[in-house]
């Protein structure tokens, strides 16, 4: 797929976005997981994460509806949670029975989270899969986000949110790769520093499969 205008819609609009999530490349999402992201660079760690009693969770990846320039929210956990504390996250979390989906389960948590009513959310398709070392094997969930909700923090979760235009996030020369020995292991993932933000690690994982499955 190469990045043109189509005769519709502007590259990074919301609507070519949901286009190109119905039409992404680089094979089923339930069988290509390991082919896109830091999945590729990590291989000895993925070994070890698939022999994990991995449990289910969801992620919204929300890109607003801004007309030819969409956005998409991120949000900061709180300091104090147990895992991942302070990091730049999407909002999300773990799959409940009652939930019976990754798309409901990701919309509940964002509306938990942030505030963010569902009907303002139209799920759109998912990425593959994101095994993390953690223990989850997490879904990402892509959608399209109307103007004019409302946003009210979770202060056990969230400490801030904010948004990035979609056209900063898919150009590959914002896409830096660092590592850092972790647990013995040398891990290697993919940095996003964008104004005074750092996206990385499980986020810029998914960002970057993002990027390779719709529009590199």
């Amino acid at each position: 797929m190469n990045n043109v205008l189509t005769d519709r819609h502007a590259l990074y609009s919301a609507a070519e976005f949901r286009r190109r999530a119905l039409h992404q490349s680089g094979g089923p999402v339930d069988m290509s997981w390991r082919d896109h992201g830091d999945h590729i660079l990590n291989p000895d760690i993925v070994a070890q994460v698939e022999s994990f009693k991995l449990r289910d969770a969801a992620v919204l990846v929300p890109v607003i509806d801004d007309g030819d320039e969409a956005h998409v929210i991120f949000t900061q956990r709180t300091a104090t949670l147990r895992k991942h504390s302070g990091q730049i996250a999407f909002p999300g979390g773990k799959i409940d029975a009652i939930d019976g989906s990754a798309e409901r389960a990701a919309i509940r948590e964002t509306e938990e989270e942030i505030g963010i009513d569902g009907s303002f959310v139209e799920t759109v398709a998912r990425l593959p899969n994101y095994l993390a070392s953690t223990g989850f094997r997490i879904t990402p969930v892509l959608a399209v986000v109307r103007r004019g909700f409302e946003l009210k923090l979770n202060p056990t979760e969230v400490d801030d949110v904010f948004e990035v235009p979609l056209s900063f996030l898919m150009n590959p020369a914002n896409h830096s790769r660092d590592r850092r020995v972790l647990d013995g292991l040398e891990r290697h993932f993919y940095r996003m520093p964008y104004e005074s933000r750092m996206i990385w690690g499980i986020t810029a994982g998914i960002v970057r499969t993002l990027y390779e499955r719709l529009y590199a």
